[in-house]
């Protein structure tokens, strides 16, 4: 049941939603990893890493917010709960406990390049049903990114 008339034709909605809700759900683990990380990030750059982490973070809750409110938009109910979380992420496990710095650049590198790469998949089946989506779907690609671009410059 929707509650929300969508402008677009059933077929439509059905990959634009899927989009929005794929892209949902990475960016709800990706903040969570993220966090996560941060946490528990040790080393000699430990501070830098950890301030990074948390821009991370802010990115991935921003544009979760965004995605979550176009899908409201168009009648697609967002779903961020855990289980659909943690059943559909692109995103694989965080090591447990304390981890060093240099593991941790690497685990969002991981992380930013799974979501990326789906991401990117998603753009390219929005194009046509719904340029909107696709356009938020642009911009938060574009930051994820950025923040790839950053944690990959901290490997060289």
């Amino acid at each position: 049941m929707s509650v929300v008339k969508s402008p677009l034709s059933d077929a439509d909605l059905k990959t634009v939603g899927n989009a929005l809700r794929g892209a949902l759900v990475d960016l709800v683990d990706l903040s969570l990893v993220a966090k996560q990380v941060h946490w528990n990030v040790v080393g000699p750059r430990f501070r830098s890493v950890h301030l990074q982490l948390d821009e991370v973070v802010d990115t991935a809750r921003q544009h979760s917010d965004t995605v979550a409110e176009r899908a409201s938009a168009i009648g697609v109910n967002p779903d961020g709960r855990a289980a659909s979380v943690a059943s559909q992420s692109a995103i694989g496990s965080v090591p447990e406990g304390w981890i060093k710095d240099t593991e941790a650049v690497q685990c969002l590198v991981d992380a930013l390049g799974a979501v990326i790469a789906r991401m990117r998949e998603r753009i390219e089946a929005t194009e046509k049903p719904d340029p909107v989506s696709q356009d938020i779907l642009i911009g938060l690609t574009g930051d994820l990114e950025k923040h790839h671009w950053m944690f990959q410059a901290e490997t060289a």
